[in-house]
């Protein structure tokens, strides 16, 4: 049972991916981090000795801090920021028992470099359909749930990418975008070490809607018919964004927990003798 203001990597790894997971500070040493630098998904690193200015930057929002085993940096920095009014756990047993279980690790390598407010940039083109949402929608949950998202007119993605610092995806030409068969979704998750039965899934759905191959997985037909709803409901990239998240949201949460569940009408239809 884990102890009183922790939290348990199985309980965690629940938690990740859905729209209540708290942030994830990563307070172990550098040592241990040039030792290995994976970082859980959505981590993000800072420094133990710094709390008091970061604390008035979550905004009340909760945290689980993560050190190398669970020990004094971690529980030192939830407690301190539970003193600034912040609602903080710490990682029972620390990154090495989530590395230990061999749950998912990302390599922050890839990630586009942080602005000065620690959030990652990115930019796609304007009016998204189905990859221009399924991406920014992995990338707040597994990646960085502070990420900037910016849509543009497609001829200028690349240039808004190089003046604002920020990583372009979906188009062509670019690292975060088509590779064969794969669509943009598919290349972000095999990158980034996402191997979780449940995205996988999620991504045959959004592949098979993307790339008008609707018979990858029998949800494709309907994520496309929802997809192609939202652009028509909002003229505003990022309201439709929000109403997408969502909707990727309810996939992921029926990939993961509810595939084997089916739903009959009448249910209390009497039985024949």
């Amino acid at each position: 049972m884990p102890a009183p203001n922790a939290i348990s990597f199985d309980k965690l790894s629940r938690i990740i991916g859905t729209p209540r997971a708290p942030l994830l500070l990563d307070v172990r040493s550098e040592e241990d981090c040039a030792a290995d630098p994976r970082l859980l998904p959505g981590a993000t690193r800072i420094d133990d000795q710094a709390l008091a200015a970061l604390a008035p930057q979550l905004s009340g929002q909760p945290s689980i801090a993560v050190c190398q085993a669970g020990h004094r940096r971690s529980q030192g920095t939830a407690a301190w920021l539970r003193a600034e009014g912040c609602a903080s756990e710490y990682l029972e047993g620390g990154f090495e028992a989530w590395r230990s279980a061999g749950l998912p690790l990302i390599d922050p390598a890839k990630l586009p470099a942080r602005d000065a407010q620690g959030r990652t940039i990115w930019v796609t083109r304007s009016r998204p359909k189905i990859d221009r949402i399924a991406c920014p929608w992995l990338i707040r949950r597994f990646l960085d749930p502070r990420a900037v998202i910016l849509f543009v007119a497609p001829a200028e993605v690349v240039g808004v990418a190089e003046r604002y610092n920020a990583s372009p995806f979906d188009i062509e030409d670019v690292f975060w975008s088509h590779r064969g068969e794969l669509c943009t979704f598919d290349v972000m998750q095999a990158e980034f070490g996402l191997s979780i039965p449940a995205l996988d899934r999620l991504a045959a759905i959004v592949r098979g809607a993307d790339t008008a191959r609707l018979d990858l997985a029998p949800e494709a037909a309907g994520l496309l018919a929802a997809s192609l709803g939202l652009s028509r409901m909002y003229s505003d990239d990022l309201e439709q964004l929000e109403a997408g998240l969502l909707l990727y949201d309810a996939f992921y949460r029926w990939a993961r927990d509810a595939t084997d569940e089916t739903h009959n009408w009448p249910t209390n239809k009497p039985k024949a003798d």
